[in-house]
């Protein structure tokens, strides 16, 4: 399935808070404004008003990037790096990535449904096969393509310790990264270390916990916000970005700051 040019911009467009719906072309301080696209699933994307407190890393992210960087938040609930790009929403980003700007890749929640045949990929061949779309796709267009391993479900085992769900998808991805020489952003290692500081009851403030859902894969606020910052800290470790490209890495972000539009017919 294709995406019309209409239906990109309005992706692109409901996925950026208005304050960083910059044009692309705009200039600040000489500089031009780029864009970073996100390719991922439910725990990235944007969420909306009856979703809410539901919140995807994705929508947090702008609040850490300096103003002239727009996120273009292309990551849709229930994908994976198959059924991405066989629905035609790569193909839809590499219709509108220029030169300069940056592709984020998250994958792997998805690529694990081994009894769904247009998810599922194996770590080792397909999973791979399909990152390598997203790879040279961005770089035939003058785009730098970044990976970034999946963010770690809330999982803990008996004695407390946090547990890894993803099995080989991590290990070949940064395989992958290295064999491409693509940075790679470890959200998942960085993640896991992350709930085991915080521990198993702490952890359920990050996710998506209310008095009717106990979710332990999607985030709320708080934990959105965690997420994106362990993001852009790695986008600013891995030299993607410079230090004049980020903000806030360690200022509070209020939670007020998220919100839930209502969903586009």
């Amino acid at each position: 399935m294709s995406l019309s040019r209409r239906q990109v911009t309005s992706a692109a467009v409901a996925s950026v808070p208005l304050a960083f719906a910059a044009t692309g072309t705009a200039r600040a301080g000489g500089h031009r404004h780029r864009t970073l696209y996100i390719a991922g699933d439910s725990t990235a994307a944007q969420k909306y008003a009856d979703a809410a407190p539901e919140t995807g890393w994705g929508m947090a992210l702008p609040f850490l990037l300096h103003r002239r960087l727009t996120v273009a938040n292309h990551a849709v609930n229930g994908r994976s790096s198959k059924s991405f790009a066989d629905e035609g929403r790569l193909e839809a980003i590499l219709s509108s990535i220029r030169p300069g700007d940056l592709l984020l890749v998250q994958f792997a929640h998805n690529d694990e449904k081994s009894a769904d045949p247009t998810r599922y990929t194996e770590p080792w061949s397909t999973y791979q096969e399909y990152l390598r779309r997203y790879v040279e796709g961005a770089r035939a267009r003058g785009a730098r393509p970044v990976l970034a391993t999946a963010v770690e479900r809330r999982r803990f085992d008996a004695d407390g310790r946090a547990v890894p769900s993803h099995g080989e998808y991590p290990a070949a991805m940064r395989a992958l990264a290295a064999e491409e020489r693509v940075a790679l952003l470890d959200v998942q290692a960085l993640s896991l270390a992350l709930w085991q500081e915080l521990g198993a009851e702490e952890t359920k403030k990050y996710f998506n916990w209310t008095a009717t859902e106990q979710d332990n894969t999607h985030f709320n606020p708080p934990g959105a916000i965690a997420v994106a910052r362990l993001v852009a800290r790695e986008l600013l470790r891995t030299r993607v970005l410079a230090p004049h490209d980020v903000r806030r890495l360690d200022a509070e972000i209020p939670q007020e700051w998220i919100t839930w539009p209502e969903a586009v017919a």
